[in-house]
């Protein structure tokens, strides 16, 4: 048979933000009775396709249609009273409220111009039953589990005659018995007609629940599959995308390293990284590859104390040691540039000088500042060292380009001269030119016995810094690959596919 006409289409969606064109003729299309993933790795574009279906942001080109209709939603609202609902990754609900509060809040049913409580009542209880749930709804939110409060959230979602559901990671702090509950629940919803659009990074989760599936790319489409039809391999090709021209390995010759540096026994934290194992080496660069939401970022984070694990040990130099800060992690020349250098690494209204320096003073204390004269000849020394461009320290670090900005940061943790240092994403969103000095630079501070952690989303650049790579997938470090001639992108995305399982 035939598929059924699609719900929702989205044609040709274009959406363009200063310097960033996020969205470049889009195409989606939403079947009732069908749970359709959105796929693709950070700054593919799924937020803002989401973003412009419901409202959030206007579109610049391209058309939406639902139910054979052309809509143009100004707010979530609108989208919503149309049956379109959105439950996002944190849910949005006040646990102070109680369960049936929760789900009418703002629509509470009325009687003589106050609310009637058991018509409320009664009628959570009845979208909570849809939902396979018996709860006591005149409960606070607060005494029920995170999944409980997603299903919640799901039951608020529907009661508004739900055409679309969209469902934006919403399996990232549940425990496999929640996501089996929250599943069979859209395996319900699905049963009713509803389209869900599903996003999530959880390979396994997708090839579980979803139908079909849509990849994005750097905001483009790369295309629409069926996801019985569509291995796991080729997915992850499809959503990393390959470079026309195979990259020469920066690192040359196999080199002898020192010895081990860091050691991680069983380390792990509860709902961002299962307990690993990893050792990195005097003068070795350590790639960590996978997909986002693989756990990446979260070792870069226990190692360098920004979180705290919850099991195993870390060695530095063969001495155990407690990194439960990043101060602790400071002391034992550990050093991290962060993923978003915007949020967590620059203050845009302070200058250049003063950026880079925040490290260093963060050692002296406050009380010690670091004086003006010292100031001048190590920022003069990084500038020029890793041509920052405009070599102005008295600029304000806002104004300089994106790559500029990445220098700024490695100039920071590079004046504390680290043992180890932790490049989370270092290129991205910067010029290729940009990108090339950072990628040598690694490749000489490993030369001079520097330890480096790196972590890229593109397999091309991890393949062409790292001596051996860390393969994760579903917040597991699932292989330790060396980085020979054997090893390929191809090898790579075949390891991330199958969770480590020999093909």
């Amino acid at each position: 048979m035939p598929p059924p006409a699609p719900i929702l289409r989205m044609s040709g969606i274009g959406k363009q933000f200063p310097g960033v064109k996020a969205l470049d003729g889009v195409d989606l299309r939403l079947l009732p009775g069908e749970v359709h993933a959105l796929m693709g790795e950070n700054g593919a574009g799924k937020s803002t396709l989401i973003k412009v279906l419901t409202g959030v942001h206007p579109i610049d080109a391209g058309t939406i249609e639902l139910d054979g209709r052309a809509v143009a939603f100004t707010s979530p609202l609108e989208a919503q009273q149309a049956g379109i609902s959105t439950v996002y990754q944190e849910v949005n609900l006040c646990t102070n409220l109680s369960v049936a509060e929760n789900i009418f809040v703002g629509r509470e049913p009325r009687r003589r111009g106050r609310i009637d409580w058991p018509r409320m009542r009664a009628r959570a209880v009845e979208l909570l039953a849809r939902l396979d749930l018996r709860l006591d709804v005149s409960a606070p939110l607060s005494a029920y589990s995170l999944a409980v409060q997603q299903m919640v959230a799901i039951a608020r979602a529907i009661d508004i005659d739900a055409k679309v559901l969209i469902l934006d990671e919403p399996t990232s702090s549940l425990d496999a018995g929640e996501v089996e509950q929250l599943f069979q629940v859209m395996r319900n919803l699905k049963e009713e007609g509803i389209a869900i659009l599903f996003v999530s990074h959880f390979l396994d989760q997708v090839y579980e629940i979803s139908d079909r599936m849509t990849i994005l790319r750097n905001g483009r489409l790369v295309g629409e599959y069926l996801t019985r039809e569509l291995p796991q391999v080729e997915l992850v090709a499809k959503m990393i995308g390959q470079e026309l021209a195979a990259l020469e390995k920066l690192h040359g010759e196999a080199k002898e390293f020192g010895s081990p540096l860091v050691e991680a026994r069983g380390l792990g934290r509860a709902g961002a990284i299962e307990p690993f194992s990893l050792t990195i080496h005097e003068g070795e660069v350590v790639g960590l590859a996978g997909l986002l939401g693989s756990g990446r970022t979260e070792i870069a984070r226990l190692l360098f104390g920004a979180d705290h694990a919850g099991t195993g040990e870390v060695a530095v130099g063969g001495t155990p040691v407690s990194l439960r800060t990043p101060r602790a992690a400071m002391n034992h020349k550990i050093a991290f540039c962060s993923e978003n250098r915007k949020s967590d690494g620059l203050i845009p209204d302070l200058t250049v000088r003063e950026n880079i320096v925040l490290a260093l003073q963060a050692t002296r204390g406050w009380t010690r500042p670091v004086p003006r004269e010292q100031q001048d000849e190590l920022v003069g020394r990084y500038v020029a060292a890793l041509k920052i461009n405009p070599a102005d320290p008295e600029r304000l670090v806002r104004d300089l380009s994106g790559g500029n900005q990445q220098k700024v940061v490695l100039a920071r943790w590079l004046i504390l001269e680290p043992r180890l240092l932790i490049l989370d994403e270092p290129t991205r969103g910067i010029d290729v030119g940009a990108k090339t000095e950072i990628q040598r630079l690694v490749t000489q501070l490993s030369d001079g016995g520097m330890a480096v952690l790196f972590i890229s989303a593109e397999l091309e650049e991890v393949l062409r810094l790292s001596h051996k790579v860390e393969v994760l997938r579903d917040r597991r470090l699932v292989a330790e690959l060396p980085n020979d001639d054997d090893l390929t992108s191809d090898v790579l995305m075949e390891t991330i596919a199958s969770g480590g399982r020999a093909s």
